[in-house]
């Protein structure tokens, strides 16, 4: 079923699919599809994170969506700032509703230690611009329990104790997206040094030494600093900084469940 919505932008809702961004690419390859058309569903089959990650989520308690860009104005090399936008939208919203919201590079959103949300974004390059961009977006609202191994996921419900209409924060978080991106539009060189502040203001383990594994091992850091394409740069207690393209350092977070340590 297609709505209207949020100044015209249209919604397709669906009972269940395998995931929201493959049905949304589908469509962009079948038609011409305007940019902020959003795909909900109440269940995915196959949600999926960065990297081919799976994504658990309870039929109808949470929100699962995906919505489409045409961020022509962005250079492929940049492409990270729109990652950064999505992910100052989500840990904004939620900060409406409980404190201590942060974002995890690349693009998780925490509750303290928790995983509150998950993004996962797919860009279609055209030489060196970005032709499309497919939003995904999985955002634990009201589901009370997790069976999937992911050790820390968490909920709004269990943080609040209270439940929350998915379709409210739809539109808070539509509203806020569509808001941040036009202005991008508006004011490309601005408001990038705008995201970058905010990005890192609102970054998980921003300040302090923290425990992270590489490949050569279990290591201290602390946040350097980011580069233009995403990449993050790590200070160990050397005085060496490491630099990281997504999944090649682990967060090691900091408790200890049956005698295992676990690793995000």
């Amino acid at each position: 079923m297609n709505q209207a919505f949020n100044n015209d932008i249209s919604i397709i809702h669906l009972d269940e699919t395998p995931s929201t961004n493959d049905y949304l690419s589908q469509l962009c390859r079948q038609e011409n599809v305007p940019e902020f058309q959003v795909v909900t569903a109440m269940s995915q089959t196959a949600g999926k994170g960065q990297r081919g990650n799976s994504w658990e989520s309870e039929k109808g308690k949470n929100l699962l969506f995906s919505l489409v860009l045409h961020p022509t104005f962005i250079e492929a090399k940049e492409q990270f700032y729109l990652s950064m936008l999505i992910a100052i939208c989500v840990s904004e919203l939620l900060e409406q509703y409980t404190e201590d919201i942060c974002i995890k590079w690349p693009n998780d959103i925490y509750w303290k230690d928790n995983k509150i949300a998950g993004i996962l974004i797919e860009n279609e390059l055209i030489g060196k611009d970005i032709a499309q961009c497919i939003v995904g977006i999985g955002l634990n609202i009201n589901q009370e329990a997790f069976h999937s191994s992911a050790p820390n996921p968490i909920s709004l419900r269990q943080i609040s104790g209270k439940e929350t209409d998915p379709d409210l924060i739809l539109q808070d978080l539509l509203n806020r997206i569509t808001n941040y991106y036009n202005e991008l539009k508006r004011s490309p060189k601005e408001f990038k040094q705008t995201l970058s502040d905010i990005y890192l203001d609102k970054l998980y383990r921003h300040t302090g030494y923290h425990a992270y594994q590489d490949n050569n091992g279990i290591f201290t850091a602390r946040f350097h600093h980011l580069l233009p394409d995403g990449h993050l740069c790590l200070e160990d207690e050397q005085g060496n900084v490491r630099t990281y393209a997504f999944k090649e350092v682990n967060y090691i977070l900091s408790w200890i469940i049956s005698t295992k340590v676990y690793y995000k």
